[in-house]
C-alpha cells in the first residue's frame, strides 16, 4: 500500500500557509506540524468550552466529555486501559514526577539503569535519584555506532535493579531499539521498564500493551498534536508507586502522577490526533479494532519514510565531510539523521535556510549520547529529521542543497 501524500498534506494547514510556501521542513524531531483536526478541536474548546469541566451545565459537560474522549481513544490505539493514560505539560515534567515517585518507593542501595543514548529528559530525572542513595548504573552505547547492545544490559541486571530506562529510539542516533527484547530481559530480572518514545511515536503510535513496557512516554506536539506530554503507565505499577497528586485523587490512576491541574483545552485537542489517524486509516482502507488500525497506519507511515530515507543515507555515505550517526540501513532506524560535520553545523543550517530547507543544529539535549560517540555537544550536529508528510521533492531539494554546502 502506498501512502496518499496529497491526502496527508491536505490534513495539515501548514502546507497551505502562504508564509511557509517553498519551505521544506526537516526539523520535525523538534516538533511536528499540527494536524487540522487538532487545531479545530483546540479552537472549538477555547471558543465554546472554556469553562471548568465536569459540571452539569452543557458547556462544562461537553468540555469534560472531550477530555475523557482524548484519553479513551489514545488508550485504545495504544492497547491500553483508559485510566493508564495520563497527560502532563511535557514529557520532561512527566519523567520528573515519576522519578519522585520512584525516589519514595525505592530504598538506598537499590539500583536503576539508564543509558547514555538518551535525551536528557529521560535520563536526568532518574540520575538525580543518586542523591537519595539509589545506585545509578549506566548502559553504554558503542562509541562508533551508537548501538545499545542488550548483552551489555544483561551484565548490569541483578536482584537490586528496580527500573531500566531507555529510549525507543534516540533523537540523534535514530536506531530503533528492540523494546520487546529489552523489556523481557528487565522483567526476567524483576525490574520495571520506562521507555522514552518521544522520537519514535511520530512515526506511528506503538501498541504499548504488546511491547510490554511498564511506562511509555511521548510528546503530543511532536506527534501532530498540542504541547502536551502523554504518559502511559500500567495499572499494576501505577497503583504500587506513591501518589504524586492531590491526596483525594489517589484512587484515580490517571490523576496519581498529575500534581498540577491539566491543560483542559490541550488534553481535549489530543483527540484530534486520533481523528487524523482514523482518517488516514479510512482513506487507505485500513479497518478493524483500534490497535489493528494503529498497526496499519504505523506500517504505512514507516514504509513511506523508509523509502525516502534510504536514498538520503546512501547519498550522505558518499560525503567525506560528514559522519552519519547511527545505522546506515533505513529499515533499522527512524528518519532522524544527525551529522557530525567538519565545519560548523550551525553555519550549514543557516546556509540551508537560504535554500528553503528548515533544519537545526546543536546538541538537542543529547549531550551524553553525542559525547559518548566522541562528538562535541558544542557545536554538536546538523540534524535532518522528517516524518510521513515529507515527500520525494523535499528529499531531492535537501540533497541538492547539501551538495552545494557540504
Amino acid at each position: 500500500m502506498t501512502l496518499d501524500i496529497n491526502f496527508v498534506r491536505s490534513q495539515f494547514p501548514a502546507f497551505q500557509e502562504p508564509s511557509l510556501q517553498g519551505q521544506s521542513f526537516f526539523e520535525n524531531a523538534g516538533g511536528s506540524y499540527t494536524a487540522k483536526p487538532v487545531i479545530d478541536r483546540l479552537a472549538r474548546f477555547y471558543t465554546q468550552r472554556k469553562v471548568q469541566p465536569y459540571a452539569p451545565y452543557e458547556a462544562s459537560r461537553l468540555a469534560g466529555e472531550e477530555m475523557d474522549e482524548a484519553r479513551a481513544r489514545l488508550a485504545e490505539w495504544m492497547g491500553l486501559e483508559t485510566d493508564e493514560v495520563s497527560f502532563g505539560p511535557s514529557t520532561t515534567q512527566n519523567a520528573y514526577v515519576l522519578a519522585q515517585a520512584f525516589r519514595q518507593w525505592m530504598s538506598p542501595g537499590e539500583a536503576i539503569i539508564v543509558t547514555d543514548q538518551d535525551h536528557e529528559a529521560n535520563t536526568g530525572p532518574w540520575r538525580r535519584l543518586a542523591d537519595a542513595g539509589i545506585e545509578v548504573r549506566e548502559w553504554h552505547i558503542n562509541p562508533e555506532t551508537g548501538h545499545l547492545d542488550p548483552k551489555d544490559l544483561q551484565a548490569l541486571l541483578d536482584e537490586n535493579v528496580r527500573l531500566v530506562c531507555f529510549p525507543h529510539c534516540s533523537n540523534v542516533v535514530g536506531e530503533i531499539n528492540p523494546v520487546v527484547e529489552i523489556t523481557a530481559l528487565a522483567h526476567a530480572a524483576g525490574a520495571f521498564v520506562c521507555v522514552d518514545g518521544v522520537s519514535y511515536a511520530p512515526h506511528g503510535l506503538p501498541n504499548v500493551g504488546s511491547l510490554g513496557a511498564d511506562i511509555y512516554l511521548f510528546s503530543a506536539y511532536k506527534t501532530y498534536g498540542p504541547h502536551q506530554g502523554i504518559m502511559a503507565i500500567r495499572r499494576n505499577l501505577g497503583q504500587m508507586l506513591p501518589n504524586q497528586g492531590h491526596f483525594f485523587n489517589a484512587d484515580t490512576l490517571y490523576k496519581r502522577f498529575t500534581p498540577a491541574g491539566p491543560d483542559h483545552a490541550q488534553v481535549a485537542a489530543c483527540a484530534g490526533m486520533v481523528d487524523y489517524f482514523e482518517a488516514l486509516a479510512e482513506t487507505h482502507g485500513i479497518f478493524g479494532k483500534p490497535t489493528e488500525k494503529a498497526e496499519g497506519v504505523h506500517n504505512l507511515m514507516r514504509a513511506h519514510e523508509t523509502a525516502l530515507l534510504q536514498p538520503l543515507l546512501d547519498y550522505l555515505g558518499t560525503k567525506n565531510s560528514v559522519r552519519v550517526l547511527g545505522p546506515k540501513d533505513a529499515q533499522s532506524r527512524a528518519p532522524t539523521v544527525a551529522l557530525a560535520c567538519q565545519s560548523d553545523p550551525a553555519e550549514i543550517a543557516a546556509k540551508l535556510a537560504t535554500r528553503g530547507i528548515m533544519a537545526g543544529a546543536g546538541g538537542f539535549y543529547a549531550v551524553r549520547a553525542l559525547e559518548a560517540q566522541k562528538v562535541p555537544a558544542d557545536p554538536g550536529v546538523l540534524r535532518l529529521s522528517f516524518v510521513h508528510y515529507t515527500d520525494q521533492t523535499d528529499i531531492q531539494k535537501l540533497m541538492a542543497a547539501l551538495d552545494e554546502f557540504l
